[in-house]
């Protein structure tokens, strides 16, 4: 489903605005892997409460940005690429909410047990009822200090 989408659906994304595509290659243009950003909001009462209080109450959406995809092609697994690929969008992320536009978040849909295991390895917090992850820019902003 992942490949199917980079091959596919990618640059259609791209071209409507829907989605920023960022590939890893190797120096034959190989993909190894690559993940889409997006721009998105969490409903405030979809967050654990201790998170909700840190808001002001005026919002009722926050905003966020949608880790959509995230893929690793499978002759590659294991050597560390997802995290790769998962620390530059973080830091793309993070870059963005500081200078270009509003984001309170980094937001994941885990798509199996496994990606749900590999997000709440970096902090990821599970948001109740809804299968989705979030991780706080206050929480990525120490890892990319200047």
């Amino acid at each position: 489903m992942l490949d199917s989408y980079l091959h596919r659906q990618a640059g259609q994304d791209m071209k409507r605005h829907l989605a920023a595509c960022f590939v890893l290659e190797d120096e034959g243009k190989n993909v190894l892997g690559y993940y889409t950003l997006s721009s998105s909001s969490i409903p405030k009462n979809h967050i654990p409460l201790d998170w909700q209080k840190k808001y002001p109450a005026t919002y009722e959406n926050l905003p966020s940005t949608l880790l959509g995809r995230l893929a690793v092609d499978h002759n590659h697994f294991g050597k560390g690429l997802g995290a790769t690929l998962l620390m530059d969008a973080m830091k793309r992320s993070l870059e963005a909410s500081r200078s270009q536009i509003g984001s309170m978040a980094l937001i994941v849909d885990p798509i199996d047990e496994s990606a749900l295991k590999f997000y709440h390895k970096y902090g990821f917090i599970l948001i109740p009822d809804s299968g989705k992850m979030f991780l706080p820019m206050k929480t990525i902003a120490p890892l990319f200090r200047d």
